[in-house]
């Protein structure tokens, strides 16, 4: 995947899946004929008489019937019903019925973040409105842990590399969009666990079909109408998107799916 920064440069990121359904070969496969009743095991309180071993048993018979004129063989049982009896209406229950998703919280209040993300946060909207690309990178976590970058280069610098995918020379652009992200609201993700990250904007993480007008207009502060439909084939938010640990550690400043 390809992926260029820039409020008009989106990437439209496709995937195909082929699903093949495998049949059974019918190569070398033979009707075979019903069974003869004298075949048939006996029914209780019937016996079982075998035919003389140089005596081949009788042909089936197409035309026997029961007393009653029904073309069932006699001794035979009736097959169970292939559709078990339903309320009228009733749908029919399907292995792939799922619960609904949970609805993603949308949280604007960044008061309700820990401290150390409200304090990052803080930090990086004074680094982006500098115009100095250089100013986000103490806060990059430089070492071991440092911040993810677009596609998790880390043999990049992170100031190089997202200099070399803005629009601009200087990384103006790749500033401005940090900005757009972080003015957004965001989700809280993977709550409780050792990966709960808060993530801007709120668009990565919610079905872009659940969109409300004004939360539309919200993302199309960020990306294009264009973008907009394009993300809408492909399913999913795939523009750059930011992330923060509760103990205010920028975990990702990532694009893409």
């Amino acid at each position: 995947m390809r992926i260029v920064a820039g409020a008009h440069r989106r990437w439209a990121v496709s995937s195909v899946v082929l699903l093949a359904a495998l049949l059974s070969s019918t190569a070398g496969y033979s009707v075979r004929p019903a069974f003869a009743l004298s075949e048939l095991k006996p029914l209780p309180g019937q016996t079982s008489q075998s035919p003389a071993p140089d005596q081949a048993p009788p042909a089936p018979s197409v035309d026997e019937t029961t007393e009653d004129g029904s073309d069932a063989l006699m001794g035979l049982p009736e097959p169970a019903p292939l559709i078990d009896n339903q309320p009228a209406g009733a749908p029919a229950a399907t292995a792939a019925d799922e619960p609904p998703a949970a609805p993603v919280e949308v949280i604007y209040d960044i008061d309700k973040a820990p401290e150390p993300v409200r304090r990052l946060r803080q930090l990086m909207v004074e680094a982006a409105a500098s115009g100095d690309l250089e100013r986000l990178r103490p806060l990059m976590n430089p070492g071991p842990n440092q911040t993810q970058v677009v596609l998790g280069d880390t043999d990049t610098d992170p100031i190089t590399l997202l200099k070399g995918l803005s629009g601009d020379p200087d990384g103006l652009e790749v500033l401005a969009i940090l900005l757009d992200i972080l003015s957004a609201g965001f989700v809280r993700v993977d709550a409780g666990t050792p990966d709960e990250v808060y993530v801007w904007p709120y668009f990565a993480e919610k079905p872009l079909g659940t969109l409300t007008a004004p939360e539309k207009v919200e993302l199309l502060r960020i990306v294009t109408a264009g973008d907009y439909d394009s993300m809408l084939e492909y399913g999913n938010y795939n523009f750059f998107r930011a992330g923060i640990s509760p103990d205010g550690q920028w975990k990702f400043f990532t694009a893409g799916d």
